[in-house]
């Protein structure tokens, strides 16, 4: 009984957190790979919703660690415009991004866009969390990215 109430007031609690798009889900943040070596993709629905819900108490600054990260990534990251290299088609699950600054990201949700598009502008920020998202300009499109060069 005890662990269904300290279940239910930690969802009362991050409720409003997962509302938010800007946490994408334990699927979303791994690759495949990292799914089967960890045995998250052997866990039950519920036990991958408790597992999503436990991440974003832990990164809502529950701990002192990640409060320190947080807060040196807050004031060190600065706004990254660029453009992407080349005819862009839009995403669709594990896009990468190749920015003229040099940089790659990549696409974190499975979220889809079709489009055609010659070096589009794009900018990459920071949320409160972490995570980082890409804006096509213009277009008033963004994804959840993640740099992987």
């Amino acid at each position: 009984m005890q662990t269904n109430i300290t279940f239910f007031f930690i969802l009362l609690i991050s409720w409003p957190l997962l509302a938010e798009d800007s946490f994408p889900g334990i699927r979303e943040l791994m690759t495949d790979e990292e799914l089967r070596a960890s045995g998250v993709d052997q866990l039950t629905e519920p036990q991958i919703q408790a597992l999503n819900q436990w991440l974003i108490h832990y990164t809502a600054n529950e701990s002192e660690l990640i409060k320190q990260t947080t807060e040196v990534k807050q004031e060190a990251f600065q706004p990254i415009e660029s453009a992407i290299i080349g005819t862009f088609h839009g995403w669709s699950g594990k896009t990468t991004f190749q920015l003229e600054n040099g940089q790659i990201w990549q696409q974190r949700y499975s979220d889809q866009w079709v489009t055609k598009m010659e070096n589009p502008k794009v900018t990459i920020t920071q949320n409160f969390f972490g995570f980082y998202k890409l804006e096509v300009e213009g277009k008033n499109k963004t994804i959840g990215v993640k740099r992987i060069k």
